[in-house]
């Protein structure tokens, strides 16, 4: 069930939400030169969240991954907090804007959530050294799957925060330095 449930609604909401993210920064011309900050943060943030994903993906859920998976978490947290602490500018954030900030914020507590609930009984013990070490996925999740995620995550969030990227280097003047 909580397999299931991460892999056929946590990872869609996921990418519902950075489908609303670039949207709404579309409509609010995130390109403007004064917002080059916001769009270093949002890869930095994506970056974060993509080693976490692609560990996961390729694997074994054990202690040393849920750590890894945790200190990932709160680096994000981190990284988002000096993000929404900082002057935005002129750049209004919409509700919209705000719920998907909500969203990719949380779905990746409640994945590592459903993570230790998933294997946080089977792992074989604090003192066991497997449990340490990361380790390929015994059983890997099904090609196809693994496959149709990485498309569909380079499709709907890689590229959309690249395109921000290049448009906000575009409207600015050449040379121009983060503000």
């Amino acid at each position: 069930m909580w397999r299931d449930l991460l892999m056929y609604g946590v990872l869609p909401l996921w990418v519902l939400g950075g489908l609303v993210e670039g949207w709404c920064h579309r409509r609010t011309h995130i390109n403007a030169p004064a917002s080059r900050r916001e769009t270093a943060y949002h890869l930095t943030l994506l970056a974060q969240m993509g080693l976490g994903g692609l560990a996961a993906l390729w694997l074994e859920i054990n202690l040393a991954m849920l750590v890894l998976l945790l200190a990932l978490f709160l680096l994000h947290e981190a990284t988002h907090w000096l993000e929404i602490g900082r002057p935005r500018g002129t750049r209004e954030l919409q509700a919209a804007e705000r719920m998907a900030y909500s969203f990719l914020e949380l779905l990746p507590l409640f994945t590592v959530l459903c993570l230790i609930a998933l294997h946080g009984s089977q792992a074989g013990g604090w003192l066991d050294p497997r449990e340490w070490q990361l380790r390929w996925k015994d059983e890997p999740l099904p090609p196809g799957y693994v496959l149709t995620l990485c498309t569909v995550i380079a499709l709907f969030h890689i590229v959309p925060r690249l395109e921000d990227t290049v448009r906000h280097w575009r409207a600015g003047s050449p040379g121009a330095s983060l503000r």
